[in-house]
């Protein structure tokens, strides 16, 4: 009998993606923005699918069913409905939106069949079945189904889908069932944008850096959030005030009303950060938080389920998604690695398997998402060729001879760009392609986040643990192998400050050594965690086990491997441009070893700077 293969899309929005899904088993994902090399591209994911068909092993005449993670035209009905009850404030977003909408969204059925048939080189009307999911189902798919639960609550959190921005399902083996949600414009996620965007970051991209740069501040306008800016419920729902926001009519996020409440206009973005920002920060922050963990208190209760499963972009909030495990009622959650839109493009192909094909679900204990490793990887007989081709200085060695010499680099404070394996699937670079180093140099946060990234300095760093020794070093008693779970820094293992350091504001903070590891230790000693596993991922855990035997340390530096604005590299040409761009000392492409000092000598560059736009 030949095997089902379904193809997941998500498009035309942001975080453009491709999934496929070979008889129930997840096979290839990955994102158009790593080709195109535009960050968070929304275009058609052209080569996202020709590389998960390639990954797959199979050609486009073999797809079964081909399932769209959103219903455009119930977005559509939203958008009209939404510009209806804000005339005429809304007209001008409605002039800007709608000759878009009409020229393409509106009739995506027709230009997603043009522009697959073109890829595929086929008649369209030879295409396989081409089907719609709700954006909410396929977020919910996409948490559930991996998950390494039987059953399991779900909760859906993010801007906004065609209506929901909130939603709550049961998980029961293959069954997934929507129980309730809230609807636009009361949203979770665009409050949070609309911070974002208030203290001068970019909405979409920037929201990690609010939630980075919230321990620097104090929670100074949490009652003026709760009292003015949202209606909170004692089970979580809310409402928000309109009067204070634009996103639903106008082209901003929020308005002069906004600004008036919080003393000045947004920040401009590239400006220095004061201490303002840093409070609005930890503000929002801590509104979000209460937020969240007072719904799974509800979903809890109202489901009675043990297992928490979260998706969608406010997932993506380690921090409160390391509140929720500690303090929430669950026995444990997990959160899908691809959270936003990118993730839909695989819960919609999830979706059509189980629900659409009744396909039974087969749970074994451990998620099925194989540690996101799920893009391509270039064999080792095309690097050397690109290498070779470009005469480009390189040493090959095994891994019996490449790791201890790595690990020697990595003692002596040089700063590595690892490149090995498969490319990870999500907005995290999960040690497949990342830039490591040590996180015992108290000079190696400011180092990474000036020279190498080029963002920032307020930025924290997450740090690469071996699985069975995360308890040893982090106050976290399981897995956390996608970097969603914020904890803190094991008591054991941190420095006293003085009386004087505690009592630092702002930027300050970052002056002082808070523990054994302080280049992943935030400022408020929590640390965004990723625990290393021998089973998907057995380069890197060698990498760090013999890191383990120089030093005594079982912990990296792991941060996604590019500049800032750039898309995570994905071939070994986006690495190598990469590491001559910045100043990474070495670079490492499967089993080759460049050192900086051995290439050609060349001014720094810089062109990265207009290449991409800042995120």
């Amino acid at each position: 009998m030949p095997s089902t293969h379904i193809l997941g899309l998500s498009a035309y929005y942001h975080d453009s993606a491709a999934a496929i899904v070979s008889d129930g088993a997840i096979t290839a994902a990955t994102q158009e923005e790593r080709f195109s090399r535009k960050k968070h591209d929304a275009g058609f994911p052209r080569h996202a699918i020709e590389s998960c068909l390639d990954t797959a092993g199979i050609g486009f005449k073999d797809l079964t069913y081909i399932t769209f993670y959103d219903k455009p035209l119930v977005k559509f009905e939203r958008l009209l409905e939404t510009y209806l009850s804000y005339a005429p404030e809304g007209f001008r977003s409605f002039l800007t939106a709608m000759p878009i909408w009409l020229k393409e969204k509106l009739f995506l059925k027709n230009t997603l069949k043009e522009e697959l048939a073109a890829l595929g080189g086929i008649d369209k009307n030879s295409l396989p079945p081409l089907l719609f999911n709700a954006h909410h189902e396929s977020h919910a798919a996409s948490a559930f189904y991996p998950s390494p639960f039987e059953s399991a609550a779900v909760l859906c959190l993010d801007g906004v889908g065609e209506w929901a921005t909130t939603s709550v399902w049961s998980g029961e083996g293959r069954e997934l069932k929507p129980l309730w949600e809230i609807d636009f414009p009361h949203s979770l996620g665009l409050l949070y944008s609309a911070f974002t965007y208030y203290t001068g970051f970019k909405v979409n991209s920037g929201e990690y850096k609010l939630m980075g740069l919230a321990p620097y501040g104090e929670p100074r306008y949490t009652d003026v959030i709760l009292d003015n800016l949202m209606d909170l419920k004692d089970d979580g729902t809310f409402r928000l005030d309109m009067r204070y926001f634009n996103y639903a009519a106008g082209l901003t996020m929020t308005n002069k009303r906004f600004n008036a409440l919080f003393g000045g206009a947004p920040r401009t973005p590239e400006t220095p950060i004061s201490q303002r920002e840093m409070d609005i920060a930890r503000s929002i922050q801590a509104v979000t938080e209460e937020v969240v963990m007072r719904l799974a208190r509800t979903v809890f209760d109202e489901t009675g389920m043990d297992n928490l499963c979260l998706a969608g972009g406010v997932a993506l909030n380690c921090v409160s998604n390391g509140r929720i495990l500690r303090e929430g009622p669950f026995k444990d959650i997990w959160i899908q690695p691809a959270a936003g839109d990118a993730g839909g493009a695989l819960g919609a192909a999830l979706s059509t398997w189980h629900e659409h094909l009744g396909k039974p679900r087969h749970v074994n204990g451990s998620d099925a998402m194989h540690g996101a490793y799920l893009g391509p990887r270039p064999e080792r007989s095309e690097i050397r060729e690109y290498l070779q081709q470009n005469d480009v200085p390189f040493v090959e060695l095994d891994d019996s001879e490449l790791m201890p010499r790595l690990a020697e680099i990595l003692d002596s404070e040089h700063v590595v760009g690892w490149y090995s394996g498969r490319m990870e699937f999500g907005p995290r670079a999960l040690g497949g392609r990342s830039i490591i180093g040590d996180p015992r140099s108290p000079k190696m946060q400011s180092v990474m986040n000036l020279k190498i990234k080029y963002r920032e300095s307020f930025r924290p760093f997450a740090p690469a643990v071996q699985a069975e020794e995360v308890s040893n070093w982090f106050d976290l008693d399981r897995p956390s192998p996608y970097m969603l779970i914020v904890a803190p820094i094991a008591e054991d293992k941190r420095l006293e400050i003085t009386e004087a350091q505690t009592k630092a504001f702002g930027i300050d903070k970052l002056n002082f050594t808070r523990s054994q590891i302080p280049a992943i230790t935030h400022v408020d000693y929590s640390a965004r965690i990723q625990t290393i596993h021998k089973e998907t991922n057995p380069r890197f855990y060698a990498l760090i086990d013999a890191f383990k035997l120089r030093t005594g340390c079982p912990v990296l530096i792991n941060t996604s491997f590019n500049v800032r604005g750039e898309p995570i590299v994905c071939s070994p040409e986006d690495a190598y441009r990469c590491f001559m761009r910045t100043e990474m000392d070495y670079l490492v492409l499967e089993n080759f070893l460049l050192a900086k000092t051995d290439q050609s000598a060349i001014e720094q560059d810089e062109s990265w700077k207009t290449e991409f736009e800042l995120d």
